[in-house]
């Protein structure tokens, strides 16, 4: 969405707008409460991410800068308004110069911090109040500062919020000290800078976040990187969608620990501009800007509704909370007169001047609500659009010194405050779903998967090359036993066709043997048989029986022969059986391991296939598991573009839900709107009974009041004898009232009323002293009563009437008193003491008092109408004793700072009679003396330049010229400095030239412009010098 120069989105502002009419209308102080109540409890009740805090109405964002009006501003801590800048004061301590410089007053500042009040004076007898969120004294520690003004910011940062802390004041005031002390030597004295980054670095871990800085100055309208010094001139760049200012070119470093930021920051204020003026010896001549860059994760129980709106599509993705602080040193404002520039450093006050003027315009309009806001008049506030009126939570810490020499820059500062509290900014959580996470969250799990996919795939190619080679190592085996085997089958073979060869060869051995023992059986059947019929031829060849028994024993023989023979031939036989029968056995044998080998050969070819078979499912499932991984990969690819599809949808859906947002807001303001004014009528209805009561309520006090009062008259005597009582517990002696008188006038309100130096080094036993006798005053106070103790100044006893005065006198110190005192005639009864007691002790305690009161302008016109002048000459005249000349030459002394008295106090000898006094010769009364001449010289001077009145001074007429020429060289320095300031004050009035020169007032003047303690009076010494032709002509030749 395009935004305007102020860095308020369009609808924003005509929403602040509208509803400040609508309030103005109707004329409502009371609805506009009601309405950010009410817009309040609707935003909650949307639950959008942003939370946007809606504008403050018109009768409580314009602050009047009236004392009554700034005593409504809010606590510095209030959650009701988180978007109003909140604006704290801290005050400088007093230096040397500020110590040497009090010739009226020292401070012109008066803090009351339990009242977060700040009463500013204009002079001796002007103040005014203003209220701010926080006041920090001169003892207010570095840690304080932190934790009241920049913690809470700090914790708005770490939630997700955008935050600014910046320092504004005059030069040499603190801002840098308060925002950049580096606490090298002393942690306690570390600055706001070193103090953030230490809780953002606690709080922060790495894994769940970052923290980002930058380190920039803005030096003569050029943006300038601290960290980089080489880059000069870097461009401001704006986001046209939602206005966002960024600096591409500037150096971002990620910090690791507190000590590394330490180092950044070291470099970066070496780096920046300073120089030496006459109101600064370190004066930062640029505006120092310290940017840091805070991204959280947000854990899933804190995530907010939009995410819960699509839980079921995005219930996965991160979210991420973008924040950024910014710290900002500027630098002081001054002016060239009081600092002294000159060449380059004029050129560098005149670029600052001219960019604080252009921040305070921006100031300015945003408080006055106006259309136009110019943030491009100036780089600055260009860069700090977020911070005012934008979308940050902003905290304005403005630093200011006590000198009264400064009064109008402090005054100027302050009102820069107080129109910065009149800004609501409309603070907001930047919240985004974290794409790049989970965009760099699923590229390291597509990479892991990719590695895992690559590691399985090299896991499986090994061992597919182990079950290979173990395959081939398997077949190597089976082959080479199948291998044996063959050439064992091939041997056996051989040899059992052998054996069978040897088996046939025995065969046809044992059938020669067979037929060769047929053979021999048939020739034994026939010898039987030749036998036989040789017997049956025995008888009848019984001669040839001889021969037949040769024959026959011939055959027997032979038979025995061939039997044996037969036998040996059967033995062969036998044993060729054997060997058959072994060679069969042997045979059987080699086919039953020939069928042992075929088998366990089938064994290895069932389990080469079986093991063929299990590697092949193997590489097959290792296949499938390959497309898987890879399916999944497909898978992690598409849920990416899911992703950026998802993340274009997110944007079109965030503009949807602005447009809904804002008709939804419309619609509530209507409605609450009504509700509003239904709750106004009741609450004025309300109102009406509560009045009518308080009327019946007050009647009836006034009553009792009246019977109080008579019997308050009762009491009158019997306070008289109670005073006396507690007159012990009073301070007894008159050195101890005068004591105490210049104590507190000087040391506790830092204006010296009677100018006694010596009191400011009054030893610590006797403050402690005059701290119990202010308790002991106080509860006289607060058990009598100041009207009663002023009707005691009436009486007749004068113990009564001493104790009573001193009283009067110690309550006078206080200006909270002073108003209750006159209203109950303490005045006329001081007046009347002066005018009738012939006691010395209640004239110099009742001149005191009147010189207290005579610290009010109001109070100094009733003190002159009344003749207090004339009394107080009188009294002078009537006594020689120092101390009450001190007093009485105070009172004239404070009525001389009032320049429409002076014709007045000169008609009733008031001048007369305190130069009469400066005789006594007492320095206490010329301290008084010389005040007073001081007082009234520049009240008369600036009379002159203010055209009110004209011609040759009054004190002319008296002999004051005379008598401060002689003075001049006195030994007490605050005396010399008031009768300086008085010499130098009557010289700007040109008629008084010819009384200088005839005096010898000119050579004294000179040797002021010279030899004068104070640079300031030096400066204003030699200025009347060069500025009056009449000086210059009786002034010697060759002076400078």
């Amino acid at each position: 969405m395009a935004t305007t120069s102020s860095g308020l989105r369009p609808a924003q502002r005509a929403e602040r707008q509208r509803v400040s009419q609508q309030q103005q209308q109707q004329g409502l102080s009371h609805g506009g409460n009601s309405l950010t109540r009410s817009l309040n409890n609707g935003q909650q009740s949307l639950r959008s991410k942003d939370t946007k805090p809606p504008p403050s109405s018109s009768s409580s964002s314009r602050r009047s800068v009236t004392p009554t009006s700034r005593s409504h501003s809010r606590d510095f801590d209030d959650e009701n308004d988180p978007g109003r800048v909140r604006v704290a004061v801290r005050l400088r301590p007093r230096n040397a110069e500020d110590l040497l410089s009090d010739a009226d007053f020292a401070d012109c500042v008066e803090l009351q911090p339990e009242l977060k009040r700040l009463r500013l004076r204009k002079n001796n007898w002007s103040s005014e109040s203003y209220k701010f969120d926080a006041l920090f004294t001169e003892a207010a520690s570095q840690k304080r500062v932190y934790e009241v003004v920049a913690k809470p910011v700090v914790e708005s940062v770490l939630n997700g919020y955008n935050g600014t802390v910046m320092a504004y004041g005059q030069t040499g005031t603190g801002k840098t000290f308060t925002l950049g002390r580096l606490g090298k030597d002393d942690a306690s004295e570390r600055g706001i800078m070193v103090r953030a980054l230490e809780d953002i670095v606690s709080n922060i871990s790495i894994a769940s976040g970052s923290v980002e800085i930058s380190y920039l100055q803005l030096y003569m309208e050029s943006i300038q990187d601290l960290l980089a010094p080489e880059r000069t001139n870097i461009p401001i760049h704006e986001d046209p969608k939602i206005g966002e200012v960024s600096l591409s070119g500037a150096v971002t470093v990620k910090i690791r620990d507190l000590d590394h930021f330490l180092e950044l920051l070291q470099i970066g204020e070496a780096n920046r501009h300073a120089a030496n003026t006459k109101l600064n010896t370190e004066s930062s001549r640029s505006h120092a800007i310290l940017m840091v860059y805070i991204r959280r994760s947000v854990p899933e129980k804190v995530e907010d509704d939009i995410i819960s709106q699509d839980k079921k599509s995005r219930s996965n993705l991160p979210v991420v909370r973008k924040s950024k602080l910014l710290i900002v040193d500027l630098a002081g404002s001054e002016r060239i007169d009081k600092s002294g520039s000159e060449g380059l450093l004029l050129e560098e006050a005149k670029f600052i001047n001219l960019s604080l003027t252009s921040l305070g315009k921006c100031i300015n309009a945003l408080a006055e609500n106006s259309p136009h806001i110019p943030t491009r008049d100036s780089k600055l506030t260009r860069l700090l659009r977020d911070s005012f009126g934008g979308s940050a939570r902003t905290s304005l810490i403005i630093t200011i010194g006590p000198s009264s020499r400064h009064h109008a820059e402090t005054t100027s500062t302050i009102m820069f405050g107080q129109r910065a509290m009149k800004i609501v900014n409309v603070v907001k959580v930047k919240e985004e779903f974290d794409y790049e996470s989970l965009c760099r969250k699923l590229e390291t799990q597509v990479d892991h998967l990719t590695s895992e996919i690559d590691r399985q795939q090299k896991f499986r190619e090994r061992d597919k090359y182990d079950f290979v080679k173990q395959l081939h190592e398997c077949q190597d085996s089976f082959n080479e036993k199948r291998k044996n085997l063959v050439t064992r089958s091939e041997v056996l073979e051989k040899e059992n066709a052998r054996l069978e060869l040897d088996m046939k060869d025995l065969l046809a051995e044992l059938n020669r043997q067979k037929d060769h023992n047929s053979l021999m059986q048939d020739k034994i059947a026939d010898i039987e048989m030749s036998l036989k019929q040789s017997k049956q031829h025995q008888l009848e060849n019984s001669t040839y029986q001889k021969v037949l028994v040769d024959t026959t024993q011939m055959y027997e023989k032979k038979i025995a022969e061939f039997i044996k023979q037969l036998e040996a031939a059967c033995a062969r036989s036998e044993s060729a059986e054997e060997q058959l029968d072994a060679m069969k056995k042997l045979s059987g044998d080699h086919q039953k391991l020939i069928q042992k080998h075929e088998t366990e050969n089938l064994k290895y070819q069932k389990d080469l296939a079986v093991t063929t078979q299990m590697y092949g499912k193997k590489i097959i499932e290792l296949t499938k598991q390959l497309e898987d991984e890879r399916a999944r990969f497909e898978g992690a690819q598409e849920q990416l573009d899911l992703a950026n599809k998802l993340l274009a949808d997110y944007q079109n859906l965030v503009q949807e839900q602005e447009e809904i947002s804002e008709l939804r807001l419309k619609l509530q303001e209507m409605y609450q709107l009504h509700e509003c004014t239904v709750n106004e009528l009741q609450s004025l209805k309300a109102e009406y009974k509560n009045q009518v009561q308080e009327k019946e309520t007050i009647t009836e006090e006034l009553y009792a009041v009246q019977e109080k009062l008579l019997v308050e008259e009762k009491w009158r005597k019997t306070i008289e004898h109670e005073l006396i009582k507690l007159k012990n517990g009073a301070p007894e002696g008159d050195n101890d009232f005068e004591d105490k008188i210049s104590y507190m006038k000087e040391n506790w309100r830092g204006t010296s009323v009677f100018g006694t130096s010596a009191s400011l080094n009054k030893s610590g036993p006797l403050r402690e002293k005059q701290s119990a006798q202010r308790a002991t005053i106080a509860k006289i106070c607060e058990e009598v009563g100041i009207q009663k103790i002023i009707q005691l100044l009436t009486s007749e006893d004068s113990d009564v009437q001493i104790h009573a005065v001193k009283v009067i006198a110690n309550l006078a110190a206080e200006d909270v008193n002073q108003e209750k005192i006159v209203e109950e005639g303490g005045l006329d009864a001081l007046l009347a003491m002066l005018r009738s007691s012939q006691n010395a002790t209640i004239l110099r305690v009742a001149s005191g008092a009147i010189a207290n009161l005579a610290m009010n302008e109001m109070n100094q016109g009733l003190i002159m109408s009344r003749g207090g002048a004339q009394l107080l000459a009188k009294t002078a005249s009537k006594t020689d004793d120092p101390q009450n000349l001190r007093m009485v030459a105070g009172a004239l002394a404070n009525l001389c700072g009032n320049e429409k008295l002076h014709t007045m106090l000169k008609e009733d000898g008031g001048v007369k009679a305190l130069l009469g006094m400066a005789r006594s010769g007492n320095s206490d009364v010329v301290a008084q003396v010389a005040r007073g001449m001081a007082n009234f010289a520049k009240c008369e001077s600036r009379a002159i330049v203010q055209g009110h009145c004209k011609g040759r001074s009054v004190l002319m007429e008296d002999g004051a010229l005379e008598w401060l020429i002689a003075n001049c060289n006195t030994a007490s320095a605050s005396t010399r400095r008031h009768i300086e300031l008085a010499l130098c004050h009557l010289a700007q009035n040109e008629d008084n030239a010819k009384d200088f020169i005839s005096s010898g007032g000119l050579q004294e003047l000179q040797r002021i412009s010279m030899e004068s303690s104070r640079g300031d009076i030096q400066n204003l010494a030699k200025k009347i010098l060069k500025s009056n032709t009449m000086f210059q002509g009786g002034m010697p030749s060759g002076w400078h």
